[in-house]
């Protein structure tokens, strides 16, 4: 689970998978009870009396307090599992990198990056959040545009698009999201869905690109082995900017490993594999 998204496999034991979708899940912005009631209200929690064990990997699950908050509402559901809360950092270490060594990043509503050696987090660069940090993430993107948009920096033609887009959109109305709304960090976000479709305009290639210089520049060159190891990418800032990624990573040295959409996939074929290699 990232902030915005959560994608759930269920897997059976003769390996036929389930897929389902929720909105995020993060227990910084959400309390038990709004957890609970994203689960129970979706498909997945049809699932409550055969499940077996539950690994769940989300933002913001790093910490013990917050890593409670997570089980305890997802085992008011699945009464009967063995629990597992993980980072999503470690999510995205186990899917990009699986048992081998490399440097794993997050590029989605926010951003983080770490260290692999294989088996644990080595090294983790702080992430911050979306107030003081998450570079190179779509909050990132996100506020730099809107930024530029309120002191009158943004090209007359990026302008026009975007106010007929968001005809109603006013300083009043961005900040009482940004300081007063819900998931201010997902609002943020939602932003750098218009500079993609638009980022043939040089000016937003431009502020993505400045955007990823930040991240790399900050994070992935300070793990010492950058330049040699692989560095590998999921979320999806990191897979529909990734020509620009890619641009950043080739000025800074970086040598780009697997860009993903979401940890998923990976995240299955590491658990199955598992459930296999203990039978």
């Amino acid at each position: 689970s990232g902030s915005t998204k959560t994608d759930w496999r269920a897997v059976a034991s003769n390996g036929a998978e389930k897929k389902f979708t929720t909105v995020g899940i993060n227990p910084f912005h959400q309390r038990g009870d709004d957890i609970e009631s994203i689960i129970r209200n979706n498909d997945v929690s049809t699932l409550e009396d055969q499940v077996t064990k539950v690994y769940f990997y989300g933002a913001g699950c790093n910490y013990e307090d917050k890593i409670r908050i997570v089980s305890d509402a997802i085992g008011s559901i699945f009464t009967g599992a063995h629990i597992e809360i993980h980072h999503d950092l470690i999510a995205a270490a186990r899917a990009l990198c699986g048992r081998r060594e490399g440097i794993s990043c997050i590029l989605g509503t926010g951003s983080n990056s770490c260290y692999y050696d294989g088996v644990n987090i080595a090294r983790n660069r702080p992430s911050l959040g979306y107030v003081l940090g998450d570079e190179g993430s779509g909050a990132f993107i996100g506020k730099k545009f809107i930024q530029d948009f309120l002191y009158g920096k943004i090209p007359p033609s990026v302008h026009n698009k975007f106010i007929q887009e968001y005809p109603d959109l006013s300083i009043d109305k961005i900040l009482d999201k940004v300081y007063s709304g819900y998931l201010p960090n997902r609002y943020l976000a939602s932003f750098s869905e218009f500079v993609q479709v638009n980022i043939s305009n040089p000016y937003l290639h431009g502020l993505v690109y400045e955007c990823f210089y930040a991240f790399l520049d900050n994070h992935v060159c300070k793990y010492d082995s950058y330049k040699e190891l692989p560095t590998h990418f999921v979320g999806s800032i990191a897979f529909y900017f990734q020509d620009i990624l890619k641009r950043v990573a080739k000025d800074t040295g970086v040598k780009v490993g697997k860009i993903i959409k979401s940890p998923i996939e990976g995240l299955t074929h590491y658990h199955t594999q598992h459930a296999k290699e203990n039978e």
